[in-house]
């Protein structure tokens, strides 16, 4: 049997060859591998290493005059943009030695400058290394360029992320109308399942292949020969590429270890993803609390509650948030892979019970609490640590994830969490008892204006425009309840009357419209599903494209789209599972 701990070690040892290089040297790194390394030590194993700082990857950074030494880590090709802020970097600085690691592997490189031919060495790489020595001044200065697969983040031992790939989606059906319009029409696809690697666009091509040779590598390390599975179109191209891969070739013949890979579209199960699943705390953390910018895999927790900074517009900026990894303590880590493993009842037991244990070992006057744990009760735990400087710095990591868990569980959005998982149990029930007309018709009371509401007597406060009421869905709400009930849409009975299912459609766009504009701000989602970041609303604005497009069509391309923009740890998910076989 192929131990897990071998693939749990993989992420570390590809940023021990980064870290090897980074003794006395100004690192400069994109977003994607600085998430990635959040995840594999942080910034600490950085500076353990020797670093003399640690910058974002910027044409407005550069190293000091008593700073001879840069090492670059990117996420993409180097090439063009990247080579640019990189050239930025290098002229605005005094180094003469500059190290770059790309997690973009050199063949597929060769591919990007369309050389097809198998070449020798990484002539890419040393062509990139004398562009450096140039850009420094003497080309007797040096320059090491390689590549260093640093996309996966170890969350657990038992799951991986790959922030790198976060955007990297399935193929929809309007990404095949597209592909058919480059094409001559006896050459075009009947269906995504028909699509080619080569009819992609150069820069989808070029994300697939990275990604399976990050797979690859992974495999190539452990010394596994891997069989894969494919569900879906896209996961098909992904294990098509990794199966055809050069090196994969000669590894599944010699590799002594056994495993099976299964890539999955996550369009295939988009009631996983939209669902309000009720067990899972770190699924509530992730969703409710804001993401730390600039990644996709982490989240803020606010510090406030253990400074004396009174809350204000102003003291949020002025205060580092804490966040989710835990990797310089051995305690946190294990009360995170509860968290992520264990139903929520449990999880916030267990929350609690390292609380108490931390403010025990540091002699601290606690009281202890019996029954329901409240949110209350955790900020009273963590609250003790404030005025001791050494038991905070002790037990940080703790502190972190109770933060979390306190701020997650008195969100003002989590009785909204409640309610959807009610009316989606409701829905589901629906659905083998009516046709689609029929369930379709239960969401419209939801969709009212808020105006209208507060018309009918119950508050004043929604005809003021003010916002919901703690229980009530908003616009976010709605189209998550959509996106669940459509992907059921095919367990409903059949329909008796087509024209009656595109008339309750016609009804919802309406209304959801309406509760759309009536909106004073918008909801990031909301922005990004628009392309609007307009604090305001005009109703023209929203019904103007509605009438020119076809009704069942236009709600379930709303629907479908929404989907894949909710921020859900399902879509964090990697598209790798892998299930490890005895040899």
């Amino acid at each position: 049997m192929l131990p897990t701990e071998v693939f749990t070690c993989f992420p570390g040892q590809m940023w021990d060859r980064v870290l090897s290089k980074v003794k006395k040297a100004v690192v400069f790194m994109d977003d994607k591998c600085a998430e990635s390394l959040h995840w594999n030590g942080g910034a600490t194993s950085v500076f353990e290493s020797g670093a003399r700082n640690l910058k974002q990857f910027s044409s407005f950074e550069s190293g000091g005059e008593n700073e001879p030494k840069a090492v670059f880590v990117v996420s993409t090709l180097l090439k063009g943009r990247t080579a640019d802020i990189i050239q930025d970097i290098v002229g605005l600085s005094h180094f003469q030695y500059c190290v770059v690691f790309t997690t973009v592997a050199h063949s597929i490189h060769l591919l990007a400058n369309n050389v097809t031919a198998v070449l020798e060495g990484n002539p890419v790489f040393e062509q990139f290394g004398d562009k450096l020595c140039e850009w420094m001044g003497d080309m007797n200065y040096t320059a090491e360029v390689m590549h260093a697969p640093v996309v996966f983040a170890p969350v657990s031992p038992q799951l991986f992320l790959a922030p790198t790939f976060a955007h990297l989606f399935p193929l929809l059906p309007r990404d095949l109308e597209a592909i058919n319009m480059k094409r001559p029409e006896k050459k075009r696809f009947g269906s995504l399942t028909d699509v080619d690697l080569h009819s992609l666009t150069p820069e989808l091509q070029i994300e697939i292949k990275s990604l399976a040779s990050a797979v690859n590598s992974m495999f190539e390390s452990t010394s596994t020969r891997e069989e894969s599975f494919a569900l879906g179109p896209m996961s098909r191209l992904i294990a098509g590429e990794l199966a055809n891969h050069p090196q994969a070739k000669n590894r599944r013949k010699t590799a002594p270890n056994k495993a099976s890979i299964v890539f999955i579209d996550r369009t295939l199960d988009l009631t996983g993803a939209a669902g309000h699943h009720g067990d899972s705390l770190v699924e509530k953390i992730l969703t409710v609390l804001q993401p730390l910018p600039g990644h996709t895999t982490d989240v803020q927790v606010d510090m406030l509650e253990l400074t004396n900074l009174q809350r204000t517009t102003d003291s949020q900026p002025t205060l580092a948030p804490g966040c989710l990894v835990q990797t310089q303590s051995s305690t946190a880590r294990l009360l995170w892979e509860t968290m992520l493993a264990s139903k929520q009842k449990e999880a916030v037991m267990e929350v609690r019970r390292q609380l108490v244990e931390a403010a025990s070992k540091e002699n601290l006057p606690i009281k202890m609490g019996l029954g329901r744990v409240t949110p209350e009760q955790l900020c009273s735990y963590i609250q003790l640590f404030k005025s001791n400087w050494g038991a905070l710095e002790s037990h940080c990591g703790v502190i972190q994830l109770g933060l979390a868990t306190a701020q997650t569980l008195r969100h003002p959005t989590l009785p909204r969490w409640d309610s959807c998982l009610a009316f989606e149990r409701l829905l589901l029930q629906a659905l083998g008892d009516s046709d689609f007309a029929g369930v379709l018709r239960q969401l419209l009371p939801l969709m009212k204006p808020r105006a209208a509401k507060g018309e009918e007597g119950s508050s004043s406060e929604y005809s003021s425009g003010s916002r919901l009421g703690e229980e009530e869905c908003g616009p976010d709400e709605l189209l998550v309840l959509l996106v669940y009930l459509y992907s059921l849409a095919g367990e409903a009975q059949p329909a008796d009357n087509e024209e009656e299912e595109e008339k309750v459609e016609r009804e919802l766009i309406g209304a959801l419209t309406l509760v759309i504009t009536r909106e004073a701000e918008l909801s990031p989602l909301l922005q990004k599903l628009t392309g609007d970041t307009s604090v305001s609303w005009s109703s023209q604005a929203v019904c103007l494209p509605m009438a020119r497009t076809d009704t069942q069509g236009l709600l379930r391309s709303l629907m479908l789209t929404a989907a894949f923009r909710l921020r859900s740890i399902y879509e964090l998910l990697p598209l790798t599972l892998v299930r490890l076989n005895s040899v």
